[in-house]
Protein backbone atom coordinates (compact mmCIF):
# COMPACT_ATOMS: atom_id res chain seq x y z
CA UNK A 1 0.00 0.00 0.00
CA UNK A 2 0.93 3.50 -0.87
CA UNK A 3 1.79 6.16 2.52
CA UNK A 4 -0.94 8.57 3.19
CA UNK A 5 -0.63 11.52 5.60
CA UNK A 6 -3.82 13.58 6.39
CA UNK A 7 -3.17 16.84 8.14
CA UNK A 8 -6.02 18.26 10.30
CA UNK A 9 -5.36 21.71 11.62
CA UNK A 10 -6.80 24.46 13.39
CA UNK A 11 -8.27 28.07 11.45
CA UNK A 12 -5.80 29.93 14.21
CA UNK A 13 -2.74 28.20 12.36
CA UNK A 14 -4.00 29.15 8.79
CA UNK A 15 -5.33 31.94 9.17
CA UNK A 16 -2.48 34.26 9.98
CA UNK A 17 0.18 34.67 7.39
CA UNK A 18 3.74 33.86 9.23
CA UNK A 19 2.16 30.50 10.26
CA UNK A 20 0.46 29.88 7.07
CA UNK A 21 3.41 29.93 5.86
CA UNK A 22 5.57 27.91 8.18
CA UNK A 23 3.08 25.29 7.80
CA UNK A 24 3.12 24.88 4.33
CA UNK A 25 6.89 24.82 4.16
CA UNK A 26 6.67 22.11 6.55
CA UNK A 27 4.09 20.20 4.52
CA UNK A 28 5.78 20.26 1.30
CA UNK A 29 8.29 18.04 3.31
CA UNK A 30 6.49 15.65 3.97
CA UNK A 31 7.17 12.25 1.75
CA UNK A 32 4.50 10.73 -0.18
CA UNK A 33 0.98 11.38 -0.68
CA UNK A 34 -0.75 13.65 1.49
CA UNK A 35 -3.96 15.26 2.45
CA UNK A 36 -5.03 18.45 4.15
CA UNK A 37 -7.93 19.12 6.35
CA UNK A 38 -8.26 22.73 8.14
CA UNK A 39 -10.45 24.85 9.93
CA UNK A 40 -11.43 28.58 9.76
CA UNK A 41 -13.61 29.19 12.71
CA UNK A 42 -12.07 32.90 14.10
CA UNK A 43 -12.04 34.17 10.09
CA UNK A 44 -15.75 33.22 10.01
CA UNK A 45 -16.55 35.02 13.75
CA UNK A 46 -14.04 38.46 12.38
CA UNK A 47 -16.38 38.56 9.30
CA UNK A 48 -19.87 37.79 11.15
CA UNK A 49 -19.21 40.65 13.14
CA UNK A 50 -18.17 42.98 10.45
CA UNK A 51 -21.51 42.38 8.74
CA UNK A 52 -23.31 42.65 11.52
CA UNK A 53 -24.40 38.99 12.02
CA UNK A 54 -24.48 37.99 15.88
CA UNK A 55 -22.62 34.67 16.35
CA UNK A 56 -24.12 32.18 19.12
CA UNK A 57 -21.36 29.77 20.72
CA UNK A 58 -22.62 26.84 23.27
CA UNK A 59 -18.73 25.56 24.97
CA UNK A 60 -17.27 26.37 22.68
CA UNK A 61 -19.92 25.47 19.34
CA UNK A 62 -20.64 27.76 17.17
CA UNK A 63 -24.85 28.06 16.21
CA UNK A 64 -25.11 27.13 12.69
CA UNK A 65 -28.63 29.38 11.48
CA UNK A 66 -29.21 30.40 7.84
CA UNK A 67 -27.07 33.50 8.28
CA UNK A 68 -24.10 32.08 9.72
CA UNK A 69 -23.80 28.78 7.43
CA UNK A 70 -23.82 31.39 4.31
CA UNK A 71 -20.82 33.01 5.92
CA UNK A 72 -19.09 29.77 7.11
CA UNK A 73 -19.60 28.77 3.23
CA UNK A 74 -17.65 31.93 2.21
CA UNK A 75 -15.23 32.03 4.57
CA UNK A 76 -14.11 28.06 5.07
CA UNK A 77 -14.73 26.84 1.32
CA UNK A 78 -13.44 30.11 -0.13
CA UNK A 79 -11.28 32.72 2.03
CA UNK A 80 -9.73 29.97 4.28
CA UNK A 81 -9.14 27.07 1.52
CA UNK A 82 -7.81 29.30 -1.05
CA UNK A 83 -5.45 30.85 0.68
CA UNK A 84 -4.12 27.84 1.73
CA UNK A 85 -4.59 26.15 -2.06
CA UNK A 86 -2.32 29.28 -3.68
CA UNK A 87 0.18 28.96 -0.85
CA UNK A 88 0.54 24.87 -1.80
CA UNK A 89 0.55 26.44 -5.57
CA UNK A 90 3.21 28.70 -4.68
CA UNK A 91 5.43 25.81 -3.37
CA UNK A 92 4.61 23.47 -6.06
CA UNK A 93 2.41 21.54 -4.50
CA UNK A 94 -0.63 20.50 -6.65
CA UNK A 95 -3.31 21.66 -4.47
CA UNK A 96 -6.57 20.88 -4.72
CA UNK A 97 -9.41 22.90 -2.80
CA UNK A 98 -12.50 21.43 -2.11
CA UNK A 99 -15.78 20.93 0.37
CA UNK A 100 -18.22 18.18 0.88
CA UNK A 101 -20.09 19.05 -1.57
CA UNK A 102 -17.38 19.12 -4.42
CA UNK A 103 -17.84 15.55 -6.28
CA UNK A 104 -20.30 14.64 -3.58
CA UNK A 105 -17.19 13.18 -1.21
CA UNK A 106 -18.53 13.94 1.95
CA UNK A 107 -22.43 13.30 2.55
CA UNK A 108 -23.89 14.00 5.89
CA UNK A 109 -27.43 14.83 7.63
CA UNK A 110 -28.66 17.70 9.56
CA UNK A 111 -27.93 17.25 13.32
CA UNK A 112 -31.28 16.30 15.02
CA UNK A 113 -32.47 19.43 17.25
CA UNK A 114 -31.66 18.38 20.98
CA UNK A 115 -31.42 20.32 24.31
CA UNK A 116 -29.56 22.75 21.37
CA UNK A 117 -30.58 23.66 18.03
CA UNK A 118 -27.04 23.87 16.80
CA UNK A 119 -28.77 24.81 13.36
CA UNK A 120 -26.76 23.73 9.76
CA UNK A 121 -24.45 21.28 11.58
CA UNK A 122 -23.54 18.30 10.00
CA UNK A 123 -22.98 14.77 11.29
CA UNK A 124 -21.05 12.44 8.42
CA UNK A 125 -22.67 9.49 6.91
CA UNK A 126 -20.07 8.55 4.55
CA UNK A 127 -17.49 9.62 2.62
CA UNK A 128 -16.49 8.61 -1.18
CA UNK A 129 -12.92 6.86 -0.43
CA UNK A 130 -13.04 6.18 -4.13
CA UNK A 131 -13.26 10.01 -5.40
CA UNK A 132 -10.70 10.83 -3.02
CA UNK A 133 -8.30 8.57 -4.27
CA UNK A 134 -8.57 9.04 -7.62
CA UNK A 135 -7.03 12.95 -7.05
CA UNK A 136 -4.60 11.43 -5.10
CA UNK A 137 -3.88 9.03 -7.89
CA UNK A 138 -3.49 11.73 -10.17
CA UNK A 139 -0.88 13.27 -8.16
CA UNK A 140 -3.62 16.11 -6.41
CA UNK A 141 -3.23 17.17 -3.22
CA UNK A 142 -6.22 17.67 -1.73
CA UNK A 143 -7.57 20.52 0.45
CA UNK A 144 -10.69 19.90 2.29
CA UNK A 145 -12.62 22.68 3.91
CA UNK A 146 -15.05 22.18 6.93
CA UNK A 147 -17.84 21.66 5.55
CA UNK A 148 -20.34 18.48 3.97
CA UNK A 149 -23.86 18.92 2.79
CA UNK A 150 -26.29 16.51 3.25
CA UNK A 151 -27.28 15.69 -1.28
CA UNK A 152 -30.48 17.88 -0.94
CA UNK A 153 -28.92 21.06 -1.72
CA UNK A 154 -27.92 21.92 1.67
CA UNK A 155 -24.71 22.59 2.73
CA UNK A 156 -23.51 21.97 6.30
CA UNK A 157 -20.93 23.34 8.65
CA UNK A 158 -18.93 19.75 10.28
CA UNK A 159 -16.31 19.70 12.93
CA UNK A 160 -12.64 19.78 11.24
CA UNK A 161 -11.68 16.99 13.63
CA UNK A 162 -14.82 14.86 12.98
CA UNK A 163 -14.07 15.26 8.95
CA UNK A 164 -9.93 14.48 9.22
CA UNK A 165 -11.38 11.35 11.08
CA UNK A 166 -13.92 10.28 8.78
CA UNK A 167 -11.84 11.18 5.73
CA UNK A 168 -8.76 8.65 7.63
CA UNK A 169 -11.27 6.26 8.24
CA UNK A 170 -12.72 5.75 5.04
CA UNK A 171 -8.98 5.98 3.22
CA UNK A 172 -7.63 3.21 5.27
CA UNK A 173 -8.25 0.57 3.41
CA UNK A 174 -6.94 1.73 0.46
CA UNK A 175 -3.83 3.00 1.65
CA UNK A 176 -1.26 3.33 4.96
CA UNK A 177 -2.70 6.18 6.66
CA UNK A 178 -1.37 8.52 9.01
CA UNK A 179 -3.86 10.93 10.83
CA UNK A 180 -1.92 13.91 12.47
CA UNK A 181 -4.08 16.36 15.01
CA UNK A 182 -2.04 19.42 14.99
CA UNK A 183 -2.66 22.34 17.76
CA UNK A 184 -0.59 25.13 19.73
CA UNK A 185 0.76 23.04 21.97
CA UNK A 186 3.65 19.52 20.99
CA UNK A 187 1.30 17.38 22.00
CA UNK A 188 -0.74 16.24 24.89
CA UNK A 189 1.09 17.39 28.04
CA UNK A 190 0.41 16.06 31.53
CA UNK A 191 0.35 20.13 33.05
CA UNK A 192 -0.85 22.04 30.51
CA UNK A 193 1.02 25.15 31.40
CA UNK A 194 4.63 23.06 31.02
CA UNK A 195 5.31 22.30 27.37
CA UNK A 196 8.12 19.61 28.12
CA UNK A 197 5.44 17.23 29.73
CA UNK A 198 4.34 15.62 26.57
CA UNK A 199 3.02 11.85 27.14
CA UNK A 200 4.66 10.69 24.43
CA UNK A 201 2.51 7.47 23.77
CA UNK A 202 -1.55 7.05 24.95
CA UNK A 203 -3.27 3.49 24.72
CA UNK A 204 -6.81 2.86 25.60
CA UNK A 205 -6.01 2.54 29.38
CA UNK A 206 -3.62 5.04 29.39
CA UNK A 207 -6.36 7.60 28.16
CA UNK A 208 -9.00 6.32 30.52
CA UNK A 209 -6.68 6.96 33.39
CA UNK A 210 -5.84 10.76 32.24
CA UNK A 211 -9.30 11.26 32.33
CA UNK A 212 -10.60 9.99 35.48
CA UNK A 213 -7.36 12.03 36.60
CA UNK A 214 -8.92 15.20 35.02
CA UNK A 215 -5.46 15.26 32.83
CA UNK A 216 -6.98 14.92 29.87
CA UNK A 217 -10.22 17.33 29.26
CA UNK A 218 -11.79 19.54 27.88
CA UNK A 219 -12.05 19.83 23.60
CA UNK A 220 -8.73 17.09 24.13
CA UNK A 221 -11.42 14.78 24.54
CA UNK A 222 -13.49 14.42 21.20
CA UNK A 223 -10.04 14.96 19.79
CA UNK A 224 -8.82 11.53 20.88
CA UNK A 225 -12.54 9.82 20.41
CA UNK A 226 -12.01 10.57 16.75
CA UNK A 227 -8.38 9.53 16.84
CA UNK A 228 -9.16 5.56 18.39
CA UNK A 229 -12.22 5.56 16.11
CA UNK A 230 -9.58 6.11 13.53
CA UNK A 231 -7.29 3.49 14.61
CA UNK A 232 -10.69 0.67 14.74
CA UNK A 233 -11.46 1.70 11.37
CA UNK A 234 -7.83 0.34 10.56
CA UNK A 235 -5.80 4.36 10.17
CA UNK A 236 -2.23 2.84 11.08
CA UNK A 237 -1.11 5.80 13.40
CA UNK A 238 -2.64 8.97 15.22
CA UNK A 239 -0.43 11.53 15.82
CA UNK A 240 -1.52 14.82 17.92
CA UNK A 241 1.39 17.47 17.60
CA UNK A 242 2.33 20.87 16.95
CA UNK A 243 1.87 22.44 13.85
CA UNK A 244 5.63 23.56 12.90
CA UNK A 245 6.34 19.38 14.01
CA UNK A 246 4.51 17.54 11.71
CA UNK A 247 7.29 17.04 9.60
CA UNK A 248 9.56 16.08 12.49
CA UNK A 249 9.76 12.03 13.15
CA UNK A 250 8.62 11.48 16.76
CA UNK A 251 7.66 14.51 17.52
CA UNK A 252 4.37 14.55 20.20
CA UNK A 253 1.73 12.23 21.19
CA UNK A 254 1.27 8.92 19.27
CA UNK A 255 -2.08 7.56 19.60
CA UNK A 256 -2.32 3.74 19.72
CA UNK A 257 -4.95 0.69 20.58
Amino acid sequence: MQQLTIIKVGGKIVEEPDTLAALIADFARIPGLKLLVHGGGRSATRLATQLGIEQKMVDGRRITDADTLRIVTMVYGGLVNKNIVTSLQAEGINAIGLTGADMDIIRSHRRPAGEIDYGFVGDVDRVDAQAIARLLDAGLVPVIAPLSHDGHGSMLNTNADTIASEVARALAPLFDTTLTFCFEKPGVLTDENDDTSVIKKIDRATYQQLRDRNIIAGGMIPKLDNAFKALNSGVKEVIITKADAIAVPGSGTVICN
